[in-house]
């Protein structure tokens, strides 16, 4: 079912599921649960032979918040902000001890209160050491389903009981809000005891201004020279009063750069909510100023200290104070809002953010952001449950699918996502979007990935995802002449080997990387020479395709702007067609996704997506009104197919290809241009019974042979169900094809293997190896994994987006 949140009948009907399913505040049965702060045994890690060269922080990861292109963080699952995503492109794991909530609790008529900081752990320095730390492990249970995660605190000390819920405005089809700076965290706080119960929120934050000045966000030696924190007060009508802290610093003209902004945190006061507040303290001192107070009674000192930071780290803090009848429930909402306006790529060019179009490129506008953020915080919260109802609500499907659709969404905005327009562009021009492949492989729109992680970006926002096409379009008649050093050919022959940039008719890998001047030095990659790989072309012309119809196949404009690049790019790949079959042939090296899977002659896997090209690029002929090259193009798909079963259907499966040492392996992915096929309504590229019989071959090989059926489906293995061990690639599950297989399963009637099949990814990810928010590309049979925080695993929606196949 596709929905627009802008009909109203649909929302309305979308309101009304979620407060059915999830009786008002409630939490969502099919989120995902963890005991707070639980350790897990036997985690996965990444692979010892790329320690060196991979990141691994461990399993202790929570959802992120931020959106599009603003920015990232996370909070782990055991309460700490430890993840960072706020220079573009840059990846930081590192706790920040002063940023944190705690809570104060009282019952009337009692001597004891209790006031604890809601993390379990501390901090190793001996900074903060009045703090109470250490929450009690698993007293209660972290949820999540991105965009919102939730904290449940319940530990008998508190007689009130508290959840947190958390979340940014990641909204379908919004291009305003969906790009906002800001978290909510709205307190859900009920007191279920015969007696009043007196309940406050501690939220402190750091002055963390400077911390991005280098690549390496260097926390710990950063400069914090000219900092300072500032309170503001802002009337909100009826709503009440904003009460907060500006975490801001001294500058001699205005923002100039990509680590300066603002941060704020704030709260609203209002009748029988208290704020108060302690505008400054220093971070590496014990913090007796903020605790002392608020353990007596659950109020800051409304201290509006100030000075202006010579190098020592600042903090700041606010609390919200409110009292709770017997049986009273209460929402209070906090924000964190950031405005840094600018970013700026290794070559120098700079860039203003998407969000800046609606607040401003000043950097100072922090706490008007924090004053959305707390007058939609409901509004944001419904219109987020609105969205996810109809999923989490179908119980036709297996809970921990639900769970995953969405959770695996969390990589669009926090996979290094960028969203924004060189700061000499027109505001009115389209503004350049990309997240990254991941942030070890640092490159924008990776193609031959985002043809798998990119479904629920062209499902949800559309409008961006064409933007992204009509750049590739851009690049596919231009030629890139600068030589770079072709590193896998170099070190096969052990000389340097060189390949041209970019070639033209051959679509780009990517857009650029961040070391670079990405969206103005596209294929960046250089572990291969991409100009020469057989399935960029093909992916281009389905992923464009995939958008129309998407869109409701009435978008003219957008096939007429990318027509001409479809039509050269098809013709750019037929060149391979050496032996005049009809099929582009592979040229004895990794010349598509398997980028260490060398593959020689026809393939199963470059085969299957020229296949779908040539139907998608017939269709786009007739709604061009181009019928001599719809004709040209159903011509040309008639004589390869013909030549595609001919020379790959051995009776069971289609062969990986005709040439290399692995030519009778079975590839799991070898059907992937009739997923698209599938996906988008191009009908059957080989007869339905082969794609059945070779689906049944691959869950019954590539599945159950390899990890008992629990991991997913393995990249290749042998005729004889054997494991393949003379290349790491075939070795490996990949989440986001076995995510792809499965759906083509589903579409095919293979109802049970589908679900099985990607269960397995779901089993390791969030069961097993604690790899949640982190999914990686790869993991072999021992679940050890490269490449987290991956692109490809969005995949998991085109599950719920290809249709299943009608008799």
């Amino acid at each position: 079912m596709r929905f627009c949140l802008r009909r109203r009948g649909v929302i309305s009907f979308l309101l009304f599921c979620a407060v059915t399913a999830w009786a008002g505040d409630g939490i969502p049965k099919v989120a995902w649960k963890r005991p707070l702060g639980e350790p897990l045994a036997n985690a996965g890690t990444r692979k010892p032979a790329l320690a060196a060269s991979i990141i691994d922080d461990g399993y202790w990861q929570g959802a992120p918040v931020g959106g599009f292109g603003a920015g990232t963080f996370s909070r782990t699952y055991r309460g700490d902000f430890a993840r960072w995503h706020l220079k573009a492109g840059v990846h930081k794991y590192e706790t920040v001890y002063a940023n944190q909530f705690a809570l104060y609790e009282k019952s009337e008529g009692s001597a004891e209160s209790v006031a604890q900081v809601l993390v379990n752990d501390h901090p190793k320095s001996g900074e903060l050491s009045s703090w109470k730390w250490d929450y009690p492990v698993g007293a209660g249970d972290y949820y999540a389903l991105y965009p919102k995660s939730w904290y449940d605190y319940r530990w008998d000390k508190f007689p009130a009981h508290v959840t947190l819920e958390q979340f940014s405005p990641i909204i379908p089809e919004n291009y305003r809000e969906t790009s906002y700076p800001v978290a909510v965290y709205r307190w859900h706080a009920e007191n279920p005891t015969d007696h009043a119960v007196t309940v406050s929120v501690l939220f402190s934050w750091t002055n963390m201004l400077g911390w991005l000045r280098y690549p390496s966000i260097d926390f710990k030696n950063s400069t914090n020279a000219g900092n300072e924190n500032r309170m503001v007060t802002e009337s909100m009508g009826e709503a009440g009063t904003m009460k907060g802290i500006v975490f801001d610093r001294h500058r001699p003209s205005g923002v100039q750069n990509d680590w300066d902004g603002q941060f704020a945190i704030a709260a609203l006061e209002s009748p029988g909510v208290e704020v108060s507040y302690q505008t400054t303290f220093a971070t590496n001192g014990n913090g007796e100023e903020v605790w002392a107070p608020f353990a007596k009674d659950g109020r800051l000192a409304n201290s509006d200290e100030r000075w202006i930071s010579s190098g020592e780290v600042l903090g700041g803090a606010i609390a919200v104070r409110f009292t709770l009848k017997p049986g009273e429930k209460r929402v209070v909402p906090m924000v964190v809002a950031w405005d840094l306006p600018l970013a700026e790529f290794g070559e120098g060019r700079k860039w203003y953010r998407h969000y800046t179009d609606f607040f401003g490129t000043s950097g100072t506008n922090a706490a008007k952001i924090a004053a959305e953020g707390l007058k939609k915080a409901a509004s944001w919260s419904d219109a987020i449950d609105a969205w996810q109802a109809p999923y989490v609500s179908d119980e036709s499907k297996p809970a921990w699918y639900r769970g995953a659709l969405f959770n695996e969404l969390y990589i669009l905005a926090d996979g290094g996502s960028f969203w924004g327009r060189p700061v000499d562009a027109d505001p009115k021009t389209h503004a350049s979007f990309a997240f990254m492949e991941c942030f070890d492989y640092p490159y924008y729109a990776t193609l031959d990935v985002r043809f798998y992680g990119s479904v629920p970006l062209a499902k949800f926002w559309p409008e961006i995802d064409k933007q992204v096409m009509r750049q590739f379009a851009d690049t596919v008649p231009r030629e890139q002449s600068d030589k770079m050093l072709w590193e896998w050919k170099s070190a096969q022959e052990g000389k340097h080997v060189f390949r041209t940039r970019k070639v033209r008719g051959a679509v780009p890998h990517d857009l650029g990387a961040p070391s670079e001047d990405p969206f103005f030095k596209p294929n960046q990659f250089s572990w291969q020479n991409t100009n020469g790989w057989k399935d960029l072309n093909s992916k281009f012309v389905l992923m464009v395709y995939r958008d129309y119809v998407f869109t409701g196949r009435t978008d003219k404009t957008f096939l007429k702007y990318t027509w001409p690049a479809v039509q050269e790019a098809l013709q750019y790949l037929r060149q391979y067609d050496h032996d005049g079959s009809g099929l582009p042939e592979n040229d004895n090296y990794p010349d598509q996704t398997y980028d260490v899977w060398v593959v020689r002659g026809a393939s199963a896997y470059c085969g299957s997506l020229w296949l779908a090209a040539l139907r998608a690029a017939e269709e786009i002929a007739k709604e061009m009104g181009d019928t001599a090259s719809a004709t040209k193009y159903r011509e040309l798909f008639i004589k390869s197919q013909a030549s595609y079963i001919k020379k790959l259907w051995n009776g069971e499966y289609f062969r990986y290809d005709m040439l290399s040492e692995y030519k009778d392996d079975i590839q799991a992915d070898q059907l992937a241009g009739q997923w698209y096929a599938n996906l988008t309504g191009l009908g059957d590229l080989v007869p339905v019974e082969m794609q059945v019989s070779a689906l049944k071959k691959i869950f019954n090989y590539n599945v159950m042979k390899f990890g008992n059926g629990d991991m997913g489906a393995v990249n290749g293995i042998a005729p004889d169900g054997s494991i393949i061990k003379t290349n790491e690639q075939v070795q490996e599950v990949w989440t986001g094809t076995t995510f792809g297989v499965a759906a083509l399963m589903l579409s095919d009637g293979l109802k049970d293997e589908g679900y099985r099949t990607a269960w397995g990814v779901y089993h390791v990810t969030y069961e097993t190896k604690g790899y949640w928010f982190r999914t990686p590309e790869a993991y072999e049979e021992d679940g050890l994994y490269r490449a987290s925080m991956y692109m490809r695993p969005a995949a998991i929606w085109a599950m719920e987006e290809t249709p299943l196949r009608t008799k």
